[in-house]
């Protein structure tokens, strides 16, 4: 693995979920493995999971870390070709990305998209710049368009916690919130969901209402209703998030309907787990009486945020 951008830089999905069960008992086998290797992880973007999970993942494989706030410590970057930079950015992202990528064996990059302008944002040209010129492995830690370490963790989470022959039904459901929020979680769990059926792994559904279609390049081979009691009806996992509109992009739509998932409603799943990538709003996107339930895996899940990311760490260093 030379780079964790999406399920694509995976050639093994069963294998790499072993992998990080088999870590998860073993955290400490391979902590020769980054000795006097340096993992550098920068946010854009606020963090907690992802930042203290693979943190705490990398020390475990014996790696220096080293973090950096550029939204708080670091210059205003540039990040278009060509351009005079006599306005408010300072330092160039060429410059930026390759002087980290000099310190740094492995570095991890978190940006959310600005929800203004879909092109640019599904460009992930933020992202392709920065691997370019940094010149060293980079793992995704959130982009515009996918959380890759998170949607990695949900397979981890849904196969440990699925111990029978059948296959599982995991439904996607959209939920309700206050503000617009990106696509990237609901993208990424939807692109590996949908490689995981395709290999038998799991029966895939996402619900959602009118209008909140998330972009066909991540939905191929799911089921899709705008039913949520339809697509609840014997599941066996259901991951709760919202997100806002792909085709008004940004935009938050109104929903008439009740798309809250409280306890009642899971009277009609097959004793569906329930996850949720955190932070979560409770009694908005989530009840509470799901959340404090023996129903919900959100505290398991973000716990095995560790074990994905270190799988993937390790899968890097063992080819530098």
């Amino acid at each position: 693995m030379k780079q964790f951008f999406s399920v694509a830089d995976v050639d093994d999905l069963s294998g790499i979920v072993n992998e990080a069960l088999w870590l998860k008992k073993h955290p400490f086998a391979h902590e020769q493995l980054g000795k006097r290797k340096t993992l550098g992880l920068i946010f854009l973007n606020p963090s907690l999971r992802t930042r203290l999970s693979t943190q705490r993942a990398a020390t475990n494989l014996g790696m220096d870390v080293m973090v950096m706030n550029m939204d708080k410590d670091g210059w205003t970057l540039e990040t278009r070709e060509g351009v005079t930079m006599n306005g408010t950015t300072v330092e160039h992202i060429r410059e930026a990305a390759a002087v980290m990528g000099q310190y740094c064996e492995i570095l991890g990059m978190r940006s959310f998209p600005k929800l203004q302008d879909r092109e640019e944002d599904y460009s992930e040209d933020y992202f392709k710049k920065f691997m370019r010129y940094c010149q060293v492995p980079v793992v995704s830690l959130e982009s515009a368009t996918r959380h890759p370490l998170q949607s990695f963790t949900d397979l981890i989470t849904i196969r440990e916690h699925w111990q029978q022959p059948a296959k599982p039904r995991v439904v996607l459901a959209w939920a309700p919130h206050v503000k617009a929020l990106p696509q990237a979680v609901p993208n990424s769990f939807s692109e590996w969901m949908c490689r995981a059926q395709e290999e038998g792994l799991v029966e895939f559904t996402i619900a959602h209402p009118e209008g909140y279609a998330l972009a066909p390049q991540f939905t191929a081979g799911a089921a899709v209703t705008h039913n949520l009691d339809d697509a609840l009806t014997g599941a066996d996992f259901v991951y709760v998030k919202n997100w806002s509109s792909y085709t008004d992009y940004g935009k938050i739509i109104p929903v008439n309907e009740n798309w809250l998932l409280d306890r009642s409603r899971l009277d009609i799943t097959n004793g569906a787990k329930v996850m949720h990538c955190l932070p979560v709003r409770r009694d908005l996107e989530l009840a509470s009486d799901v959340l404090d339930s023996p129903h919900s895996l959100v505290i398991q899940e973000a716990g095995n945020r560790v074990w994905a990311a270190q799988t993937v760490l390790k899968r890097i260093l063992e080819q530098l």
